[in-house]
């Protein structure tokens, strides 16, 4: 132990020491973009017990752009961004924004670490900063971890926080149940309040949402029938929803009547509700509907953009037709239309799906050099080597990510772990095991699990141990359920 303390001793030393050294190298560059990206690779690269120290020793001069783009980085990383945003706000001449806390409270609900967020809220408080976003992004949050009662409960606190309700933290309310699958709740108080707030075409449309979600057409035709009878004319969000729900309720012909009506209701159809018509298509494998529906948007004169040829591209991948994807995304560059991740993602998955995995891997290059992956992205790739036993591929899709500054989700972490696990290197599993943790991200049960079997089938019963003692220290820091 007291071995372990000494290097640990040592290592903090020799962190300040490089952080002396980088500071007084690049002393001169102090754009914000330089200074965010130093911090982000300080904090990748450096353990959590050393972080203030490598801070304070970095020279750098914060501004709130660069704290906020720091900790939009690291939303993935409760504990590492609370860390960071911590010793952010003890910096001379500098306060932390509202943009700043939110972002920290939306990252620290995602991983359930309540009572520190609801400690900022104190604190916004006291420094007259919460407003009605605050409170639906907390009710959004807990809706999503399936604590309807704390997001009732959130609501009914505004006023005692000096906050007072509207029909846009109603909406809020609303919005974060129904997109929750809780929409029957979200009925019941709509019913219930709808005397307290007169509900817009917003209000309507989160029903309607909601109820297409369920799935429940009939519901949702009782919603659209009341917002016209209470006067409240649908705009182009509610014919969106409307046709969406008609779409996967397998009534495409009827949404297409809905979209012919629109132009006579004062609502043109946009490029969205026809990449809506043209997505069902490819689903239901009609090919040449989808080709059609394309086609005649752009007769129409509606701008084709991304969001339909990202439909267009998923139905051709549907049916496996990748000649003609290629062809849309040359279609593309000679419209100036730039694809998006989505787009790349989309194609992959789709390859990955019929085997095609050399051909993935060199869309993926393609794609690093038009646009930035996201969590799935990485996560598809590194899955993709892992289960063709390439772990080399997989680890320089991982060393890339990290380059590029991308902070790993929980998903990314498992499934490279799982992989490692796999294959039997356990070493190298325990290192993203305890990496990950040190970030804030608790592994699943599984993943865990996974890894504590091999650990005790080659009795590294210290590893785990250690292990388990840092997993129950991120548990206790504190989390409230």
């Amino acid at each position: 132990m007291i071995g372990f303390i000494l290097r640990c001793q040592e290592l903090s030393l020799r962190w300040v020491v490089m952080a002396r050294f980088y500071s007084s190298s690049e002393l001169m560059i102090q754009t914000p973009e330089s200074t965010t990206k130093r911090i982000c690779k300080l904090m990748m690269s450096c353990p959590k017990l050393a972080l203030d120290t490598m801070l304070d020793q970095g020279g750098f001069n914060i501004s709130p752009d660069i704290v906020e783009n720091v900790l939009k980085r690291f939303e993935n990383a409760g504990m590492l961004a609370y860390r960071f945003f911590e010793w952010a706000g003890k910096q001379r001449n500098y306060m932390h924004t509202v943009r700043a806390y939110h972002t920290m409270i939306e990252s620290l609900a995602k991983i359930r670490q309540y009572q520190i967020m609801w400690d900022l809220v104190n604190t916004m408080r006291k420094k007259g900063m919460l407003n009605i976003e605050t409170f639906c992004i907390i009710m959004r949050k807990y809706a999503r971890a399936q604590k309807v009662d704390e997001a009732i409960y959130a609501f009914n606190m505004m006023e005692k926080y000096d906050v007072t309700p509207n029909l846009a933290a109603f909406n809020g309310l609303l919005s974060a149940l129904s997109k929750s699958n809780n929409i029957r709740k979200a009925q019941e108080i709509f019913d219930k309040m709808k005397g307290q707030f007169v509900p817009d075409s917003k209000t309507y449309s989160i029903l309607l949402e909601g109820w297409g979600k369920a799935p429940n057409l009939p519901k949702a035709r009782v919603t659209f029938r009341e917002m016209v009878d209470s006067g409240c004319n649908p705009d182009i969000v509610t014919y969106g929803i409307m046709v969406d729900i008609l779409c996967k309720a397998g009534r495409v012909d009827e949404a297409v009547g809905i979209v012919k009506s629109m132009d006579g209701n004062g609502c043109r159809p946009t490029s969205f509700i026809y990449s809506i018509l043209v997505h069902t298509y490819g689903i239901e494998n009609r090919i040449e509907d989808a080709i059609d529906t394309f086609l005649e948007m752009a007769k129409g004169g509606i701008d084709t953009d991304v969001a339909v040829y990202n439909a267009l591209i998923g139905a051709f991948c549907r049916v496996n037709k990748f000649k003609n994807v290629y062809r849309v995304l040359g279609e593309m560059d000679g419209k100036g239309v730039a694809p998006n991740t989505r787009t790349y993602n989309i194609v992959l998955n789709s390859l990955i799906r019929c085997g095609k995995y050399d051909e993935a891997f060199r869309v993926f290059r393609k794609m690093i050099e038009v646009c930035l992956p996201d969590a799935d992205t990485y996560t598809m790739m590194i899955k993709m080597f892992c289960e063709r036993n390439d772990l080399e591929k997989a680890l320089k899709v991982w060393k890339f990510m990290k380059r590029k500054q991308f902070v790993p989700s929980l998903h990314t972490y498992s499934v490279l772990i799982n992989g490692l696990c796999e294959k039997g290197d356990v070493s190298k599993a325990c290192v993203f095991m305890e990496e990950m943790i040190e970030k804030g991200i608790r592994p699943s049960g599984l993943t865990f699990g996974k890894l504590r079997q091999l650990l005790i089938k080659e009795d590294r019963r210290d590893v785990l141990k250690f292990l388990q003692e840092k997993m129950n220290l991120l548990v206790e820091e504190p989390l409230c359920d």
